[in-house]
């Protein structure tokens, strides 16, 4: 095998001398200087998106990945070797085995978390952590573990000051002359980046929106007021049902395992017309709810973790044993919401987010085959959330569900879908909302101003009120995203595709053959919105088990 180091990603080096380094030999050259001098502290050296992997002196191999891990590794120790590439299905080669409890992961998250991949065997190194390989050994950890400073108390107009000139530095450090374009869906985040593009650069930004022909799922008139505000050169593009039996496939077959979120194939014709309209890079606005308090569940557990100041007594004694000792007070009229609340508000977090999981609802006996059931720990996910959950110094509960979501929303579902989506339309992407900077800005800044009372990103909305149009400042949360179940109720070339889909999982041994008759004749056609996100990831992991087979691995000892 021969042995390679590497490194991707736009990023700088912090120190003078490793920064000339890199610009007169090579960034390998200044990464593998800075693993002389730093060590696996190294990458704390670097600021932007990378991955990299060095061959080091005395058979040692070092991996790492940036804090969200928008450039991704993964590894394998075949016998004294450990193997590496950017994608588990070149590490793991035709016929490779799968992992059965990756496979409920991703049926259960809709994406697969790392460290597992779906290839016994093959893992991913998760956000902001290292490998080393030494002397036949391997450890993993994190190399940056962030620091939430809830006690600092600065002027709110300091604070807009700095944080308005850490967003204009963030946006041009991204730009790629005068062919920089942006996402623009018409919230905060994405009309954020469109107006910093224009400030940033002079010109009109170049802003790419998609809509849908579909009642309650459209957002396309947010997007012209924010193009409309700051000028820009709007470009729409209306995905169709026809648009999605197209890509579908080419969609699932381009990721390296299953992957179940259905905006990317939205985000795929968005960069696809970009490239096609002479862009050359394109922002996205991926990261400012998760820095800034901006998911609308922030506030929703605010509200159920007000019942942990009742006293216990009181609780334990009185209040669940009436409401939540028999079926019959979640019968009465106005009292069945109080029941619900104290259902969900005595169970502790992130447990409590997981309540209304999707197949945990349906019943996982209902859903999976025994066999399948027989090799999985169902026990497993919730297991790994707690320990992400409570590995944060967060004391504020937005700041212990912002560092959840920086992990299973960032890491492992959205960045994957935007990356995976501009690499397949072969359009380079940036995230300025996730620059190091900003991330640090937010750190240190006072919970109570990412959530305000229940006021979502109180202290980004506040600091941008004379930037952003007030439509966009007041515009509520939009809960929708593809249409696909009203689509596949609706279209019949996308409903054949959706049926032959699942139809092929039937060999799998993983999901029911009975509950699949049930999903498509029955639950999908009375409640299409409801049950069209299981036939979606049941879809996307069928597809992807019918993708072409590729094959490259790089190995270092």
């Amino acid at each position: 095998m021969t042995s390679l180091s590497f490194c991707s990603g736009r990023h700088r080096f912090h120190d003078q001398r490793l920064h000339r380094l890199a610009g007169e030999t090579s960034p390998i050259s200044a990464w593998e200087e800075a693993f002389r001098t730093f060590g696996v502290d190294a990458p704390a050296q670097v600021q932007g998106d990378f991955a990299v992997a060095l061959n080091a002196p005395g058979k040692r191999c070092f991996l790492a990945v940036d804090r969200f891990a928008v450039r991704t590794l993964c590894y394998r120790i075949v016998g004294d070797e450990l193997r590496f590439a950017e994608r588990a299905d070149d590490l793991a080669g035709p016929g490779a085995e799968l992992d059965p409890q990756a496979l409920y992961d991703y049926l259960y998250f809709h994406v697969i978390p790392a460290p597992r991949t779906i290839f016994k065997g093959v893992h991913r190194l998760p956000a902001g952590h290292y490998a080393l390989f030494e002397n036949g050994r391997l450890t993993v950890a994190p190399w940056w573990k962030p620091h939430f400073d809830e006690n600092r108390r600065v002027p709110v107009a300091d604070l807009k000051a700095e944080f308005r000139q850490i967003l204009r530095d963030s946006v041009a450090d991204q730009l790629d002359g005068a062919t920089t374009g942006c996402f623009l869906s018409g919230g905060t985040d994405s009309s954020t980046v469109a107006g910093l593009l224009r400030e940033t650069t002079g010109r009109p930004a170049k802003a790419f929106s998609i809509g849908f022909e579909a009642a309650g799922y459209d957002e396309m008139e947010y997007a012209r007021i924010a193009a409309r505000h700051f000028g820009a050169e709007h470009h729409e593009y209306y995905v169709t049902p026809a648009d999605l039996v197209r890509s579908i496939p080419a969609v699932a077959a381009s990721y390296d395992q299953p992957f179940g979120n259905s905006s990317v194939v939205p985000a795929y014709y968005c960069a696809q017309a970009a490239r096609q309209a002479g862009v050359t890079r394109i922002l996205a606005g991926d990261g400012g709810d998760e820095l800034f308090g901006g998911n609308t569940r922030y506030a929703k557990q605010r509200v159920f973790g007000l019942y942990e100041n009742i006293p216990a007594g009181l609780r334990r004694h009185l209040l669940e044993p009436l409401l939540t000792g028999s079926e019959l007070p979640g019968k009465l009229p106005g009292i069945k919401k109080a029941v619900s609340y104290v259902e969900q508000a005595r169970v502790p977090m992130p447990d409590r987010m997981q309540m209304y999981n999707l197949l945990a609802r349906l019943g996982l006996e209902e859903v999976l085959t025994p066999e399948f059931l027989a090799q999985v720990s169902p026990e497993d996910t919730l297991k790994q959330q707690r320990e992400i959950y409570r590995s944060g110094d967060g004391q504020a509960l937005v700041n212990r569900m912002l560092w959840y979501d920086w992990k299973y929303t960032l890491a492992d579902n959205d960045l994957p879908k935007v990356v995976g989506a501009t690499t397949l339309a072969e359009l380079p992407v940036g995230f300025p909302l996730l620059d190091d900077r900003l991330v640090d800005f937010s750190l240190r800044l006072d919970p109570e101003l990412k959530l305000k009372g229940l006021t979502l990103r109180w202290f980004f909305k506040e600091a941008l009120s004379d930037f952003l149009p007030p439509e966009i400042i007041t515009k509520k949360k939009h809960g929708f995203g593809l249409p696909f179940g009203v689509w596949a109720v609706e279209n019949p070339a996308l409903r054949d595709l959706a049926m032959d889909s699942l139809e092929s999982l039937w060999s799998r041994g993983i999901v029911r053959t009975a509950f699949l008759d049930r999903l498509v004749k029955e639950h999908l056609p009375q409640h299409p919105g409801y049950y069209g996100e299981l036939v979606w990831i049941l879809m996307m992991l069928a597809q992807w088990f019918a993708r072409p087979p590729r094959h490259s691995e790089t190995s270092a000892g």
